[in-house]
């Protein structure tokens, strides 16, 4: 575990006149200390106490603190080895940024960014703070839901998405544990370590999404644009129905068997857009009839039609479960139809749905190859653009999001998407041609 602390025990404090007063306040704000956390060291500023392990994943470790500045509780996510390669250093950048750019009541607010080293030089760990929720959408799924949570759980996915949508970002990793909730049914979207701006159509390679969540486009290795994230809400949604995971594929290729054996085989016109590899793959599969959405999701399997709401029913669920679950994305929902279908317009708050989020100009990370050290010098300047954040006060006012330094950037050789074992002969040639993860 690298040293994290600092020489001087500060760093957003550092700059102050020498002999200032301090208060509490200030010293718990500039000042850290360390403590091991489960199997993790977190140095954090002495404001956030009583940290607690809620959850760890490949991006980093996040607790649950008290902020003894505002009097709330909040979770820290310690990002997993930002500057381990080019491809961690890039996803690190965009989370930051992204996370900065985004505000809505529907998506994950950032209260804090720093790092406890005070030089560029010493720069090697960086915590996010942002708003604690009271359990995953994983945990929500195990329960038994009415219509009327059901309906509003979606509204307010469907309503992050839009703001997303409209801000110019693809999510590409919705999936239960990227969804939070509150007691009260708020929910909220989180993680954009793996989102990116939209524009025209993207390659992917196939493990960016969670293999159970991702669209039939993803795993076959074709463009890509917004819609993507409409697959992954209705393979949530019936998550939520069923109670378990629609399609559990076992690997890649599995994960395509699961979908058409229970959708059925796709249409000559979509096969026809694979490239030639994967188009050879998909037609030298059995034929798959697949089932009505009826037999896959049964009455048995809703709650009872609600008398209130304007009477949600079990047939408008399924209805928008099948517009959702459609392989070919040309024929997929789009966020805007799913808010004005029956089972979710009956929440519609224009306020909620249609303000435009600001634009990010997340083209340029995507589109830049540079160095570790290029990277974690424009992830250092990020970082710190929060010292000028006053984080001593409830909803503190950020700076809107800038673009990645336009300087030139050292093209790298492409990691290779044959080195993960999760894509198949088959779609590798395909895939490699997106390279960032």
């Amino acid at each position: 575990q690298a040293d994290e602390g600092m020489s001087n025990g500060k760093n957003k404090g550092a700059n102050a006149p020498t002999g200032a007063a301090t208060t509490g306040k200030d010293t718990a704000n500039t000042e850290f200390y360390t403590v091991q956390v489960s199997d993790s060291v977190f140095t954090v500023l002495k404001r956030y106490q009583s940290l607690k392990p809620i959850g760890s994943g490949a991006q980093g470790m996040v607790c649950a603190a008290h902020d003894t500045v505002l009097g709330q509780h909040v979770a820290i996510k310690k990002l997993s080895r930002p500057f381990q390669n080019p491809t961690h250093a890039k996803r690190a950048y965009r989370e930051l940024v992204l996370m900065r750019a985004v505000n809505h009541k529907n998506i994950i607010g950032l209260l804090n960014v720093f790092s406890p080293q005070s030089s560029y030089e010493d720069f090697s760990h960086v915590y996010l703070v942002m708003e604690l929720m009271d359990a995953s959408l994983c945990q929500v799924i195990q329960m038994d839901l009415d219509h009327e949570r059901l309906s509003y759980l979606l509204y307010q996915l469907l309503c992050g998405i839009k703001h997303l949508h409209s801000a110019g970002i693809i999510h590409r990793d919705l999936k239960p544990s990227n969804i939070v909730v509150r007691s009260d049914c708020t929910l909220k979207i989180l993680d954009f370590g793996l989102a990116r701006t939209a524009g025209g159509s993207f390659m992917m390679t196939p493990y960016v999404v969670t293999r159970y969540y991702r669209a039939p486009e993803v795993i076959l290795g074709m463009g890509y644009q917004e819609v993507v994230d409409i697959w992954s809400v209705g393979c949530i949604f019936g998550e939520m129905i069923r109670g378990q995971v629609l399609f559990p594929g076992n690997d890649h290729i599995d994960q395509w068997n699961k979908i058409t054996e229970q959708l059925g085989t796709p249409s000559e016109d979509f096969i026809n857009k694979l490239q030639p590899t994967v188009r050879n793959y998909v037609l030298n599969r059995p034929f798959q009839r697949g089932h009505p959405i009826h037999r896959l999701f049964p009455d048995s399997l809703f709650p009872a039609d609600s008398e209130s709401n304007g009477r949600l029913r079990s047939s408008q669920a399924r209805d928008l479960l099948a517009k959702m679950l459609v392989v070919d994305p040309i024929g997929r929902i789009t966020v805007d139809d799913a808010l004005q279908h029956p089972y979710i317009k009956i929440w519609y708050d224009p306020s909620e749905v249609e303000g435009p989020g600001p634009k990010v100009d997340g083209g340029s990370i995507d589109e830049v190859d540079y160095s570790v050290e290029k990277w974690k010098e424009v992830i250092w300047t990020e970082v710190k653009l929060w010292d000028t954040v006053d984080t001593t006060v409830p909803n503190p006012v950020i700076p809107l999001s800038t673009a990645v330094p336009d300087q030139p950037a050292e093209k790298l050789e492409p990691e290779k998407a044959e080195s993960n074992p999760d894509v198949p002969a088959a779609t590798a040639q395909v895939v490699k041609a997106e390279t960032e993860g």
